[in-house]
């Protein structure tokens, strides 16, 4: 048995101070995914510290986050709390809707708001140490390039790592532009979530651009007529406790004659980060919402994707979740 140290925070600078000041320190909070890897001999920290106690457990309306106002959340909410808060389910569905489809129900019991967010990328074989993984040691070389690639990337990966960010929240997080609030040794810094999570590129092993000893204390996100028509659609191979083969959170605003007035797109399941689908986006405005306007966008979006056999089905995947969730937010069939 390996030893480790712990030590239960008693207030966020303490537990950022202890972490910056130790490279083999870890935060643990819900411990929905450390302590799995504990477990399996992938993560091998020398001291946890336990910010679960913290007081960053609360779901307020924040007035000031722009012209309609906007939802601040403490990072240790639990996934569950969330996704039934009425604050939540009224201006933010979409959010919701991501929280309910992640893991299981006794897993969003226990899995918190800022956990979700920095749960490791990783594929099968990240979690089987007896299989090369340039996330899990750096320059032992990529297993799943070879091996079982079902849910692998097709956006944005790299020879180092074709595996894809599993979070649901962070997939509707990015399309409602959410801000994370970081507190670091150097004081509070603000990450748009969009500049949260990283490529893989030549480093895989580094999932986000937070440094080390930061921690997430709250997720910030702005209301808007768009965000309360907001929705989530996932596919998987069952209805609990899967990743996503791939998943679209949408919000949309339609003029009176069926013109897509605004519209913000976020997939999961297909990149190393949640795919923020600005090119799909783009083609989407201005253009009467039908079937041939969302092919047309998902194609815009996905012309650099790079399949394999495994996942050439993930294209037109796309293409059904993507129409699912905007004919759904349209009220009608997208014929």
């Amino acid at each position: 048995m390996r030893e480790l140290a712990y030590v239960r925070a008693t207030d966020a600078a303490a537990a950022v101070a202890a972490v910056a000041a130790d490279p083999d320190a870890r935060f643990l909070g819900g411990g929905t995914n450390l302590v799995d890897h504990l477990k399996l001999g992938v993560a091998t920290p020398g001291s946890l510290v336990d910010v679960s106690g913290l007081p960053l457990t609360d779901v307020e309306s924040t007035p000031d986050a722009g012209p309609d106002g906007g939802l601040r959340i403490g990072a240790n909410v639990r996934n569950s709390d969330l996704a039934a808060h009425p604050l939540v389910r009224s201006g933010f569905p979409g959010v919701s809707r991501a929280l309910l489809a992640g893991a299981s129900g006794q897993i969003r019991h226990q899995a918190t708001t800022g956990g979700n967010l920095l749960q490791r990328t990783r594929c099968v074989y990240f979690s089987d140490v007896t299989t090369p993984c340039n996330k899990r040691e750096p320059g032992s070389g990529c297993s799943a390039l070879e091996g079982y690639g079902r849910y692998n990337a097709i956006l944005g990966a790299s020879e180092a790592c074709v595996a894809t960010h599993p979070s649901d929240l962070a997939v509707a997080l990015a399309a409602l532009d959410a801000v994370v609030v970081v507190l670091g040794p150097e004081g509070e810094r603000r990450v748009p979530i969009g500049e949260l999570h990283r490529l893989p590129g030549h480093h895989p092993e580094t999932d986000t651009t937070l440094a080390h000893g930061e921690l997430v204390t709250h997720v910030e996100l702005p209301a808007s007529d768009l965000a309360r028509r907001s929705t989530y659609v996932k596919a998987r191979d069952r209805a609990s406790y899967a990743f996503a083969l791939v998943s679209a959170a949408a919000a949309l605003d339609l003029d009176a004659d069926g013109t897509v007035r605004d519209v913000r797109l976020a997939w999961g399941g297909v990149a190393h980060v949640p795919w923020r689908a600005t090119a799909a986006e783009g083609v989407l405005r201005g253009r009467v919402l039908d079937a041939a306007a969302v092919r047309d966008a998902v194609d815009a979006e996905t012309r650099h994707a790079t399949t394999t056999p495994d996942t050439a089905y993930k294209p037109a995947m796309l293409r059904g979740v993507t129409t699912g969730a905007l004919a759904a937010l349209a009220g009608r069939d997208l014929a």
